[in-house]
């Protein structure tokens, strides 16, 4: 339209003071587009279900156990060291996707001592651990493949199962004669997927049942062990090492580079077959951006200084123990830990915002979750065990929650 043109009947001819916002009469009519969300917002706010973002600073003074750094590697100076010499060495970005400029010598490094380390045969790394779970679902079915998913999986599992086309059919959780009955009768290919250890509560899933039974119905095992590696299997190896499953040709496993590996990223591990039909076939991984160097290059240190010092993963589980006996023997309804994760059930979600609040206050981070994030609609504290916790960190954060629970 010419700059002299006659305004749009939508708008107000009124001009707008410079640096103030458009007076109400001046928005166009199809603002209202949107106003379904005002709607979903006061629905949220009602049942105590608003989320809101929380920046922290570089030097936080609160004690953490709010986040996944599992072995307290995120910070630590070989670590981040490592980050940095990538990103000077490779640049800021990958600059493009694996299959164009994104693979570089250090991407590859990083999954052939990936895969050695956890007992598979090769590995392909991936922008994040959602983007590693959406390239295996989607990758290993298609539309006729029965995809069998435990109840309690992680969102990017079930997302996974949504995209893939597959008939997925949902299993009460950790149950694998489920898994079973699921299985039987079906005619043509099939895939069992499950987290290692669920997020939420903590709990591991009984991996070497659930490879029985799918081996019986000739069916591969897709297994998420983004909380198994780096605390579980000898030497923080992860889960499948500690089932004997690691390495098995009918297995595949995801992990995730931003929990234990204290960086950021995801990798699919399992046959070299497998691998080489998701470098062809996964588009979470064939049109995305290769993973920063800088993440590449954190993650390998973190990796080669978990070989180095194997009993960071025996201590995680020791805290995680160690806080969940404490938890208890004060009264508080906390779920027994399989892995780094303990988790402390509160009485509603609105309690459980106060509690996260006011252990906050007290100078300690947790993590809340609440419903949709907990399948189970019960709200938790999420608590993670690190390594690097000292008895009196462990003394002071026992101290804070017990102090501040909720009554009701």
């Amino acid at each position: 339209m010419p700059q002299d043109s006659a305004p749009s009947p939508l708008h107000d001819t009124a001009p707008a003071t410079p640096g103030e916002p458009p007076a109400a009469a001046s928005r166009p009519v199809y603002d209202t587009a949107f106003d379904w969300i005002d709607t979903a917002r006061a629905a949220r706010h009602r049942a105590g279900l608003v989320r809101t973002l929380r920046p922290r600073p570089a030097d936080s003074p609160l004690l953490d156990l709010a986040s996944n750094d599992y072995l307290g590697l995120a910070r630590h100076p070989e670590v981040t060291r490592g980050a940095a010499a990538a990103a000077h060495r490779w640049g800021a970005g990958a600059t493009g996707s694996r299959l164009v400029t994104g693979s570089t010598e250090l991407h590859a490094r990083l999954e052939a001592e990936l895969a050695a380390f956890c007992g598979f045969e090769a590995a392909l790394v991936l922008s994040s651990g959602y983007a590693a779970n959406l390239a295996a679902v989607t990758a290993l079915t298609a539309p006729g493949t029965l995809v069998v998913s435990d109840a309690g999986n992680h969102a990017s599992l079930i997302d996974g199962c949504r995209l893939s086309r597959a008939r997925t059919e949902v299993t009460p959780h950790a149950d694998p004669e489920a898994v079973r009955t699921a299985l039987t009768g079906h005619d043509g290919r099939a895939l069992a997927v499950t987290d290692a250890v669920f997020s939420v509560d903590g709990d591991a899933a009984p991996l070497p049942a659930l490879a029985e039974v799918c081996r019986t119905a000739g069916a591969a095992l897709l297994v998420d062990d983004a909380h198994g590696l780096g605390v579980l299997g000898d030497g923080g190896r992860g889960a499948l090492w500690a089932a004997g499953l690691a390495g098995d040709g009918d297995v595949v496993t995801t992990v995730t580079l931003s929990k234990s590996l204290g960086s950021q990223g995801g990798a699919v591990l399992g046959p070299a077959r497998v691998i080489e039909h998701l470098v062809n076939t996964a588009r979470s991984f064939i049109f995305d951006t290769g993973l920063a160097p800088a993440a590449v290059g954190g993650a390998l240190t973190a990796l080669r200084l978990l070989r180095r010092e194997p009993q960071r993963a025996a201590r995680a589980g020791q805290v995680a123990r160690e806080l969940h006996e404490r938890l208890t023997a004060a009264g508080l309804a906390a779920v027994r830990p399989d892995a780094a994760v303990v988790s402390v059930r509160a009485p509603s979600p609105e309690a459980a915002v106060r509690w996260a609040a006011d252990c906050r206050a007290a100078g300690l981070a947790v993590g809340c979750f609440r419903p949709p994030s907990v399948p189970d609609g019960i709200s938790r504290l999420r608590l993670t065990a690190r390594a690097d916790l000292t008895d009196a960190q462990l003394d002071t954060a026992v101290g804070a929650i017990v102090a501040t629970a909720p009554t009701a």
